[in-house]
């Protein structure tokens, strides 16, 4: 065990685990941001008659027995079938064995918007068709939104372990990230998985269509003609560790995360604030040590909605005198709600790593009133120092993540 009077602890991702619209697994993940993929493709998780549109990005290549071995697939919902396979990719991908993992203390922290509402949507049905006596045991076990990170715990057989699932909707994977910095910082842990993870599910298109917020071919962040988002599916998991392990055992470092930003500023239901934005931002900045004219690009949450992108173009502006880069991966995996700034960070990670910013897709021309660099269409060569990524969240939730490139001192 770590001991206390130390200083706080560097902390590093050295594992990342994507399941995604763009493909499975890092390599794929890195190889769909490069190329500017497309995930976009007609929603067959439910019924969409009578909805004049619905596409979405629904990960169409999973199987969860290739990953879930613990136990049975099928007594698992969707999103935490994601959340597990993800979480193994991320330990795989950091050259760590469970067993490795297992005589550590761990942390596993796991954010969504939605958990298994896909079963609810089903007990629903079964609910109106037969009465609430007939429900279906299995998927009523199987829709406890804790799996979503004791799934995780039990696959990988970790026993000194905390695990949570934080419900703050589209932030939540920042929120579960900033949990884990703040755990290994502090030396409360050894390791960390942490990310988010979600599954495409009637209740929360039917909720964003009737906003008249689904987009009816495809999601186009910060163009003039955009139209709206187009609801996502998939996990994001991030190993994390103290740079002083990760460099013991000649670990891989994507990148180091510097610091983070949260508020709750609780203006209104669904409509974010500018103000309250910018200073969750400048709180990131504070806490990662760093100033504005040093981040070199940011991975804006980006949904493509009007009043998410003016609203976040207008923060930024509050905050850069001269706004970097500003990108949004929801042009491409769609909006995976609680996964969605956990894979926007692990984006910002490969980007670091990599040296390129990846694109917003789907672009023709720049509304005037977000007036950034979004990067049209085609990744950008860059060597990047560090990188931004927002997460906005009903409610107000807003959470900032600061990610740096990692060099060895010589």
């Amino acid at each position: 065990m770590y001991d206390d009077e130390r200083a706080p602890r560097r902390v590093v991702i050295t594992g990342l685990g994507t399941v995604t619209s763009i493909g499975l697994g890092v390599t794929a993940f890195l190889d769909g941001l490069k190329s500017g993929r497309s995930g976009v493709k007609p929603i067959t998780a439910f019924d969409t008659t009578g909805f004049a549109h619905a596409n979405g990005c629904e990960v169409d290549d999973f199987e969860p027995a290739d990953w879930i071995q613990r136990a049975d697939p099928a007594e698992l919902g969707r999103a935490t079938q994601f959340s597990i396979a993800a979480a193994k990719m991320a330990v795989e991908d950091a050259g760590l064995s469970p067993e490795e993992l297992r005589e550590r203390k761990v942390l596993v922290s796991v954010g969504t918007t939605d958990a298994e509402s896909r079963d609810l949507d089903l007990l629903v049905g079964q609910q109106l068709e037969n009465g609430p006596e007939h429900l279906d045991h299995g998927v009523v076990r199987r829709a406890q939104a804790g799996r979503l990170s004791s799934g995780i715990v039990r696959e990988l057989g970790l026993v000194d372990v905390e695990a949570l699932t934080i419900p703050t909707a589209c932030a939540a994977g920042n929120y579960a990230i900033g949990s884990g910095f703040d755990a290994i910082r502090d030396g409360d842990v050894e390791a960390a998985l942490c990310g988010g993870a979600d599954a495409v599910c009637r209740k929360t298109f039917t909720g964003f269509y009737r906003l008249g917020t689904i987009a009816p071919e495809v999601c186009q962040p910060f163009d003039k003609d955009r139209k709206g988002i187009l609801t996502g599916e998939g996990a994001g998991i991030l190993l994390m560790e103290s740079l002083e392990s990760a460099t013991a055992r000649g670990a891989r470092i994507y990148a180091e995360v510097l610091g983070y930003g949260l508020n709750c500023d609780a203006h209104h239901p669904v409509a974010p604030d500018a103000d309250s934005l910018a200073r969750c931002m400048e709180v990131a900045h504070r806490n990662a040590g760093v100033k504005a004219e040093d981040i070199d690009f940011i991975s804006a949450h980006g949904t493509g909605t009007h009043a998410n992108d003016v609203t976040e173009a207008g923060a930024i502006r509050q905050v850069f005198d001269s706004p970097p880069p500003t990108i949004s991966i929801k042009s491409m995996i769609g909006h995976s709600m609680g996964a969605a700034s956990a894979l926007g960070s692990a984006a910002c990670a490969l980007a670091l790593t990599e040296g390129f910013i990846p694109p917003t897709i789907n672009h023709r021309e720049t509304d005037p009133e977000v007036g950034l660099d979004c990067v049209p269409n085609e990744a950008r060569p860059a060597r990047l120092n560090v990188v931004q990524n927002n997460a906005l969240a009903f409610a107000g939730n807003n959470a900032v993540l600061i990610l740096g490139r990692y060099e060895e001192a010589v």
